[in-house]
């Protein structure tokens, strides 16, 4: 049962799993093959013989060596500065899974892993366990060096504060985008041409819809001086536009919600108005969530 090419081939088939359970714990890519390393050796000197489920077994050994990894890093305060911001996955050229490696990167999200730094060690394994892998809390609880009540009161401290950090995220960047939509309705209303401007991202693209092409003189516009040129154009109809939500994001509505007579939907990058689409097709209209937008 212990024979070493044995244990090597079991330890291969689980890496992909082992190597994304370290990830969600630790934010770093290199930490977590140190994990995988010490896991290693930690499996080569144990006694396997009585070992049913090796896959849940080897995830217990690479949560415990996480753990102390995060008890470490939380202990040295020097340096949670090198350590406390993720890394992101890049595929390297060194025999690993560039496939499994984009799976990881898209499963995991910088987001997310900047929202897991700011948990403790133990509030970080219970919720990574049990949310994100489905360990039960009596599997956690010896991780952790709790009982089984205290790893669940953990895990569920720990989501709370993962849904408030999201939520505030995404409440500020809905916030920031209805500003740059509201901007963008008062310059366009005044005809405030550098007040356009400034909203605007100098290589912004305004894609018309085919029935408003011929009067806007071209199907698409691009640079933040025509754009800013053909907003000017239709300052009288930007007086009726109204801020609606669009599919859950901020746009804007010519006409009424039930009968509207285009739609403008915005993408924003790095604080400007990156592109505006407009949509007229009654067929496509009729697809959208449109929903009023309270003041």
């Amino acid at each position: 049962m212990n024979d070493h090419n044995w244990l090597v081939e079991q330890f291969g088939a689980h890496r992909n799993h082992l190597q994304t359970v370290a990830y969600r714990m630790l934010g770093s890519l290199s930490e977590a093959d140190d994990a995988l390393q010490e896991s290693w050796i930690r499996l080569s000197r144990s006694d396997t013989s009585g070992v049913e489920n090796f896959g849940g077994w080897l995830t217990t050994i690479v949560s415990r060596v996480c753990f102390d990894m995060l008890r470490s890093r939380k202990s040295r305060r020097e340096e949670l500065t090198m350590v406390s911001v993720p890394e992101p996955v890049i595929s390297r050229q060194d025999g690993s899974d560039p496939e499994h490696e984009a799976l990881m990167a898209d499963s995991v999200g910088l987001a997310m892993l900047v929202i897991l730094e700011k948990l403790n060690p133990a509030e970080r394994i219970a919720f990574v366990l049990h949310d994100i892998f489905a360990l039960s809390f009596s599997e956690i609880a010896p991780i952790i060096g709790r009982n089984e009540a205290a790893a669940r009161q953990l895990a569920s401290r720990a989501r709370r504060r993962v849904q408030d950090a999201e939520s505030t995220s995404e409440t500020a960047e809905f916030q920031r985008k209805r500003e740059l939509v509201d901007a963008f309705l008062a310059a366009s209303r005044n005809g405030d041409f550098e007040k356009l401007l400034s909203v605007l991202d100098p290589n912004v693209v305004l894609r018309n819809d085919p029935v408003f092409a011929p009067v806007a003189n071209a199907p698409v516009v691009r640079g933040s001086e025509a754009v800013a040129k053909q907003a000017k154009q239709f300052a009288d109809r930007a007086r009726s536009m109204k801020p609606v939500l669009v599919n859950g994001s901020v746009g804007v509505i010519v006409g009424h919600l039930d009968q509207p007579i285009f739609i403008l939907e915005f993408t924003v990058v790095d604080g400007k108005i990156a592109e505006i689409g407009m949509i007229a097709d009654q067929a496509r209209l009729r697809r959208l969530d449109i929903a009023a937008l309270n003041d």
